[in-house]
């Protein structure tokens, strides 16, 4: 069912890309939520308990996005209500286990809003109930959460001014789809993801020649099989095989889920991590990377071993113009990701490995990130973990402007920081790929939050246009970042400043996608 459930919905991804409520090239829900869980498809094995429990593990560690974030949630929710009973479900306790999903979904937001992913699922949940068996539990299910879906734009007006439905439940009810197929017999298509997937780096073998010295060490992971031959299931204690993993390793991430334990560890002697382990059980997967390799296109010195500190900064940015801004203004980790490019709890982790602090400052910058960072920050265990609710760089950069740590205390820097966000206006340029109100397609959009400010033939005007809708000029700080597809006339800077002869203009080379220009006013 999870496998029919990714290739359903890996085969309408980019349809779900495209319900993206602005009219400007961002949309990646069916991205995230295939992401999602293709992580949870690659972590689960077992029985159903622990299939169920790997799975919603693997999907919490590869959630990617809001919608990614909910998703991982539904199916830890499906997780817990099938832990605890036999090895097979029935559709009474099926239902159980969904309800239980609907309940961590809605625990994931902090402030849930109808009309969306939230909503497809509860109500297709509620009007399973009752179902004599599987067959009929899916059956009204996926009738349930297509009417929810299709009703979507009557309960939030942005989807209904954008002509779309929620992305998020389109996605869900795909994969939905995917499972009752499943379930029915129906040939499950295994999803091509290498056609549509951002591939993986491709490694610069020379990064590692003949007379390198193996500094970084390997990263690590395998599925363990615990064996009765080995063990006594019943009461082995899964903690004298973590301590040692951790005494001889790095970074370790370990889970155990039944007779399966799922482990991550950085090491120089891989060799002896696997034959140690090896006395508990049988491997299912191992994969061991060269981290020199792995890394090296994200610049070999993140890796490098850092002292512990009190206070440690990780940021999302993307850009050579921003993440270098970032890295100057103070940020130990930028982990490289934004718009269209949302990275998963498992890279926030590593990167408060790397940051090696006692209590770490997280801008997360966008709004579909902020969950990921909250959901990585809420199971790691080595640092205490602090998300500023930044939704944009703009807010991310004031606040980092805005960084102080001499006082020592982490409750009163993440207050300045919090304010200091809340101070910022960020306005935004991109290209429209439809005609709506506002904007007709071709033309650029300036938008601000979630209202379309300006438009006009040419990314320059619109900036100017979108300047006076946001009153620049009663603002100290005019600070623009062009994109990587902006080509700046030489008198932009000026032409911002006599148009806002009191306001501070600022013009640098941000080098971001998606967006022609970020404006920053502060």
């Amino acid at each position: 069912m999870l496998r029919g459930g990714a290739a359903a919905l890996n085969e309408r991804r980019q349809q779900i890309n495209e319900l993206n409520v602005f009219p400007i090239p961002d949309g990646d829900t069916g991205d995230n939520m295939y992401m999602t869980i293709e992580a949870g498809l690659e972590a689960a094995g077992g029985t159903l308990p622990e299939l169920a429990s790997a799975a919603a593990k693997g999907m919490l560690m590869g959630a990617r996005g809001n919608s990614g974030v909910i998703l991982s949630r539904l199916f830890a929710g499906i997780s817990k209500g099938l832990q605890g009973g036999p090895e097979t479900a029935d559709v009474r306790a099926f239902h159980r286990a969904m309800q239980a999903g609907v309940e961590e979904s809605y625990k994931a937001v902090s402030e849930p809003v109808e009309g969306t992913i939230l909503t497809v699922l509860r109500e297709g949940v509620q009007a399973a109930g009752g179902s004599r068996d599987l067959m009929e539990y899916f059956d009204l299910l996926v009738s349930a959460m297509d009417l929810a879906l299709t009703h979507t734009p009557e309960q939030l007006p942005v989807l209904k001014q954008a002509g779309v439905v929620d992305s998020g439940g389109a996605g869900l009810l795909a994969i939905v789809e995917g499972m009752r197929d499943a379930l029915e017999g129906r040939a499950v298509q295994e999803s091509s993801a290498s056609a549509q997937t951002p591939a993986a780096p491709k490694l610069d073998l020379d990064a590692f020649t003949e007379d390198s010295v193996l500094e970084y060490g390997y990263c690590t992971e395998f599925l363990l099989r615990l064996q009765r031959a080995k063990v006594d299931l019943d009461s082995f204690d899964e903690r004298v095989l973590s301590d040692w993993l951790a005494a001889h390793g790095e970074s370790l991430v370990f889970f155990r889920d039944g007779s399966i334990i799922k482990t991550h560890v950085h090491t120089h002697t891989p060799g002896e991590i696997l034959n140690h382990c090896q006395q508990y059980g049988e491997f299912l997967t191992v994969k061991i990377e060269n981290m020199t390799l792995q890394h090296h296109e994200n610049h070999m010195e993140k890796l490098a071993p850092k002292p512990h500190k009190a206070f440690g900064v990780v940021a999302v940015a993307s850009g050579e113009g921003l993440v270098q801004s970032f890295r100057e203004m103070g940020v130990d980790e930028v982990i490289e990701g934004g718009q269209t490019m949302n990275p998963s709890v498992q890279r926030f982790i590593e990167a408060f490995d790397r940051v090696a602090a006692d209590t770490v400052f997280v801008l997360p910058n966008n709004a579909n990130i902020l969950l990921a960072a909250q959901q990585a920050a809420a199971v790691y265990e080595g640092s205490d973990i602090r998300v500023i609710p930044c939704k944009t760089l703009g807010e991310g950069y004031f606040a980092l402007a805005n960084l102080d740590t001499s006082s020592g205390d982490a409750d009163e820097i993440v207050r300045a920081l919090s304010a200091a966000a809340q101070e910022v206006v960020t306005g935004m340029i991109s290209r429209a790929i439809r005609t709506t109100r506002e904007v007709k397609k071709g033309e650029w959009a300036g938008f601000s939050g979630k209202s379309i400010l300006a438009s006009g033939p040419d990314a320059e005007s619109t900036l100017l246009a979108l300047a006076d809708a946001l009153d620049a000029g009663s603002h100290d700080v005019c600070l623009v970042f062009s994109g990587q597809d902006a080509d700046p006339s030489a008198d932009l800077s000026a032409a911002l400043g006599a148009r806002f002869p009191r306001t501070e203009v600022i013009v640098q080379p941000g080098g971001q996608p998606v967006y022609d220009y970020i404006l920053v006013l502060f």
